[in-house]
């Protein structure tokens, strides 16, 4: 197992299931395997969260997930991709996700947030628009577009401005706004923090010789591209105490056309070990391009090789995310080795409460507990009389039967 983690005892588990063994990272301890991925709302204001991101993320925690991450997190105001991204650049945002994270923790879950910055993926509209560029023609009130920054003056795609090449300045100026970000984090209760790495954001524009046509020291070949993405996480990691577990979510492939592969991945992995990340969140996609590489199947756990791969080869640890719905699926990842963590996206959109679900589907003793103890009581309650009428069909109920029938 990867130095950083260690399994704890299986608690109230009627069987060694990994899926449901609780975790600890470093200073945290993880109550089973699986996590809410960051999930994009669209419906911060000002960067801040409200009461949808209580409701939302607090229904993960009350249906039994072990880490809920946020969604990607500006670390500064030209980092969201929408006005309505969610950010952590002020400190006014810091007591509103203190709030959302003190619920989580009562209800059981460790809060984590991911930190991000778009790049040249900025200005545009929000996911319900495609994310289509924000135009001088389309631009709502008061909201009008703003140039990205990024490797290399190279646009995210057709139709998008052309967003201005970074400086050193511009590269200091990004890594220290990662290290007030997650400086803030912490202050609001996150307990995980997470670099977005992935999906064409600014640090995979970086890493992706599509993106980065430099030729400095922060391009050319592939130590050069990797050195942006490197000096966050150092610097992040040199910001936060020892206890504070770290990921880094990774594209682990570029999208349809692109260059960068699994083999850089794990390259950049295992220099991702030695700054101090623990956990490598492995996704994949984001940039395209015109080169022989494929589009990725969508099929159940079309991501898991990544993390297998980048687990066995890296020496760290994996988390494994894209169409993992089933539990017994999700524990054969596990059990093979491929990953630490499983997250969870759509699925618990669908249905908030997978975790509790497949606790029972996997015959986990006590799988009621994972539900907070106004639920739990109810549901086993409910249990006992059915099992009662199943056991007495048409026959006469005892006195103390009914008192308990009465009182569910």
């Amino acid at each position: 197992m990867p130095h950083a983690l260690s399994d704890e005892p299986a608690g109230r588990t009627s069987d060694p299931l990994l899926l449901f063994t609780p975790l600890r990272i470093r200073g945290v301890t993880i109550r089973n395997r699986i996590g809410v991925s960051p999930m994009c709302q669209y419906l911060s204001e000002d960067g801040a969260p409200t009461d949808w991101h209580l409701v939302n993320l607090g229904r993960y925690a009350i249906g039994g997930a072990g880490i809920v991450f946020g969604e990607e997190t500006a670390v500064e105001p030209g980092g969201r991709k929408t006005y309505a991204c969610a950010g952590i650049w002020d400190d006014a945002h810091v007591p509103l996700y203190r709030r959302i994270n003190a619920f989580l923790k009562t209800h059981g879950a460790v809060p984590a947030i991911q930190l991000g910055h778009s790049g040249a993926k900025a200005a545009n509209h929000g996911a319900q628009r495609d994310w289509e560029p924000i135009t001088r023609e389309t631009a709502l009130p008061g909201m009008p577009p703003w140039q990205g920054i990024a490797p290399s003056p190279v646009p995210d795609s057709p139709g998008h401005s052309l967003p201005r090449e970074m400086d050193r300045n511009d590269i200091r100026f990004v890594i220290g706004a990662f290290v007030e970000a997650a400086k803030r984090s912490l202050d609001a209760g996150f307990e995980i923090i997470e670099i977005h790495g992935a999906h064409g954001y600014l640090i995979h524009q970086f890493l992706s010789p599509l993106r980065n046509l430099r030729t400095d020291g922060y391009g050319g070949d592939r130590e050069g591209r990797m050195r942006f993405a490197l000096e966050i996480a150092e610097a992040v990691r040199g910001a936060i105490a020892d206890d504070v577990p770290l990921f880094f979510r990774v594209s682990a492939v570029d999208g349809r056309g692109g260059l960068w592969d699994i083999e850089d991945s794990i390259a950049l992995s295992k220099e991702l070990r030695l700054h101090g990340v623990d956990v490598v969140d492995c996704s994949s996609g984001g940039i395209s391009g015109d080169s022989p590489m494929p589009i990725l199947p969508r099929v159940p756990g079309y991501q898991v090789e990544y993390a297998r791969r980048i687990r066995q080869e890296a020496g760290i640890a994996t988390a494994a995310v894209g169409l993992i719905t089933e539990p017994h699926h999700a524990e054969r990842i596990l059990a093979e080795g491929s990953a630490d963590i499983i997250l969870l996206a759509r699925e618990l959109m669908y249905n908030a409460d997978w975790p509790a679900h497949a606790a029972k589907a996997l015959n986990v003793g006590n799988w009621h507990d994972l539900f907070p103890p106004e639920f739990a009581h109810r549901l086993k309650r409910r249990e006992l009389v059915s099992a009662m009428a199943i056991n007495q069909p048409g026959g006469p109920l005892r006195d103390e039967d009914m008192r308990l029938i009465e009182s569910t």
